[in-house]
């Protein structure tokens, strides 16, 4: 008879738990992130791939002629090559009318120097004033493009004369070609601000405001919360990420990388820390609800065709060194620093080793730290962010590195994607290239750390004497927004990979994602680090910083982080396969 009731009441816990399982669907934060991430996603790809450029086939197929043709021509990339790839890549979905007004209702506020109203609004006189000094540097650059251009010509044609087998002049051809890339993109974005024309983004900014609030909303009902509080208190948050994203126009703020996390996280702790915030707002304070949304758009950037580009040493570099340092920097700060919290240790050792903010969003979800251990952590990484951002350009010119070595070691080190393309552009368009693809492949990482880091809280950090790891705690502590993030990757991937690149380079990079995903992903990050301000009281953090342990712990970590990574980049792009690094 007990044998019977243990039996039923076992069975009732089994069916309680298939009940809570499947309600989770629609009841957790981590699935509502999933399906707004995905619908966001489906619009972008009914929206633009059935508005291709015109002519974007024979566009694709006579360049790839010429591309081929010059490839076998000459052993380095011709003139001819360049404005080949420069008629693929100017192929882009986002040129279509729709693709503009999408564009133009969507927009964060724009640069401004002495102004900060010109970053939402600008009168017709202003405009013309603005196209007028835009007009004035297109000019002076366009003059030393054409300059660079016939530069490039004449020691081309001297390579050719000496059928491509004299390796100096061969050397002195691609040289000065580089040279006149670097011009043509500064004249390219010098023209880009000559068609300037008056705007005002107030009534779009409410309107996206109204949007992203219901947006959020609805699934916040569906939650079991009020959606009338949230979008109240919305109102406020949205108003702060605007504030952020002005101050983050500003010329000088441009110049020296301090963007929009930075001041969205500042804001928020300067009301929460002097007025605090106000009660109202808090139902709209969601971080993880944000920036989880935002993190499976970002899987659909992250493609393995382009992974592949790179090839096995930028895998290395990303997949060997990034667990390396985290399992490294973890035990460090257990062994010799004595952090007094694990989850603390776990969060910036993630953070710092993987990808900054969005690894570890989802490592604390994994192993359940708190809201100011979390704070903490993205707080080191955007100011170390900014500083290497700035210095390692700098380091890389004045010891003489090669630009793509250096583009490697700034990828595999520096936390945010953003960050790193902006340092590779600091140094050539190649770095740039190798700088963000290695970045690429380590936001890969973002699940298995997460799932790793799971599976390690169950079964070493929390788990109970003489009882088994359990499945389902696994499951339970898992993040499951990671999942989102994973297939839209793999979706994505694959889907690239069918259309072809040059096809995908129209309606997949500057189409379903630049012209929609990546812009959303923007906001939401922004919304996020506002919450994080927000959420944060510097008494609750105070403890933290005892005895500097978690700034000694990420100052160690990070230092092995860059000399490893160097290390691993030298020996794979130099020693073990220079052939690929002579084709990149």
């Amino acid at each position: 008879m007990e044998e019977k009731k243990r039996e039923d009441q076992n069975a009732d816990v089994i069916t309680c738990q298939a009940k809570s399982s499947f309600s989770d669907f629609w009841k957790l934060e981590d699935y509502w992130a999933i399906w707004l991430g995905f619908l966001l996603l489906i619009i972008g790809i009914v929206i633009y791939f059935p508005r291709g450029p015109a002519d974007m086939q024979e566009t694709i197929a006579n360049a790839n002629a010429t591309l081929e043709a010059e490839s076998q021509r000459a052993p380095f990339k011709t003139i001819a090559w360049y404005q080949a790839v420069d008629a693929k890549t100017g192929l882009k979905a986002t040129s279509s009318q729709l693709g503009k007004k999408i564009k133009n209702f969507l927009s964060k506020p724009k640069k401004w120097s002495a102004n900060p109203l010109n970053a939402l609004f600008i009168n017709e006189e202003a405009a013309e004033a603005v196209k007028a000094k835009a007009m004035v540097k297109y000019e002076a650059a366009r003059k030393k493009g054409a300059a660079a251009l016939e530069g490039a010509k004449v020691a081309e044609d001297a390579a050719s004369a000496a059928g491509f087998n004299n390796e100096t002049l061969n050397a002195e051809a691609s040289n000065v070609i580089d040279a006149w890339r670097a011009a043509h993109t500064k004249a390219s974005k010098a023209e880009s601000k000559i068609d300037a024309h008056s705007y005002n983004l107030i009534p779009s900014l409410i309107c996206l405001m109204i949007a992203l609030a219901a947006f959020f909303g609805i699934g916040w009902k569906v939650m079991g919360n009020s959606m009338t509080k949230f979008m109240a208190g919305f109102v406020f948050v949205f108003f702060i990420a605007v504030l952020a994203y002005i101050a983050e126009g500003n010329a000088t703020m441009k110049n020296y990388g301090i963007g929009y996390a930075a001041w969205a996280i500042l804001f928020g702790l300067i009301i929460s820390n002097t007025v605090g915030t106000p009660r109202w707002v808090m139902p709209a304070v969601q971080t993880e609800y944000y920036i989880k949304t935002g993190l499976v758009l970002l899987g659909a950037e992250i493609l393995f065709g382009k992974i592949l580009l790179i090839g096995v040493p930028g895998i290395f570099v990303a997949w060997v060194v990034t667990p390396t340092v985290l399992i490294s920097t973890y035990i460090f700060g257990q062994k010799v620093v004595k952090m007094p919290s694990k989850t603390l240790n776990m969060t910036i050792s993630s953070d710092m080793s993987v990808c900054g903010v969005s690894a570890a969003i989802a490592t604390a979800a994994a192993c359940r730290a708190k809201k100011e251990e979390l704070t903490l952590a993205v707080g080191f990484s955007l100011v170390f962010t900014s500083i290497m951002m700035i210095a390692m350009p700098a380091v890389i010119k004045l010891v003489g590195m090669p630009y793509i070595l250096g583009g490697a070691w700034m990828g595999g080190t520096i936390d945010s994607t953003g960050a790193v393309a902006a340092a590779g552009a600091f140094l050539s368009q190649r770095a740039l290239y190798v700088a963000a693809t290695i970045k690429m492949i380590q936001n890969v990482l973002i699940g298995v750390i997460a799932f790793g880091v799971a599976v390690y809280w169950c079964a070493r950090v929390e788990c109970v004497p003489g009882q088994k790891v359990s499945a389902m705690e696994i499951w339970h502590r898992f993040p499951k927004f990671v999942l989102g993030f994973i297939t839209a990757s793999v979706v994505f991937s694959v889907v690239y990979e069918y259309l072809g690149s040059d096809v995908s380079h129209a309606l997949i990079d500057h189409g379903a994602i630049r012209g929609l995903s990546k812009i959303f992903r923007g906001w939401f990050f922004c919304l996020a680090f506002v919450s994080i301000g927000l959420a944060t009281n510097f008494r609750e953090l105070k403890k933290y910083f005892k005895g500097g342990k978690p700034f000694i712990l990420y100052v160690c970590g990070q230092s092995f982080n860059l000399m490893l990574t160097l290390l691993m980049a030298y020996i794979m792009f130099y020693l073990v396969f220079p052939e690929i690094t002579a084709r990149i």
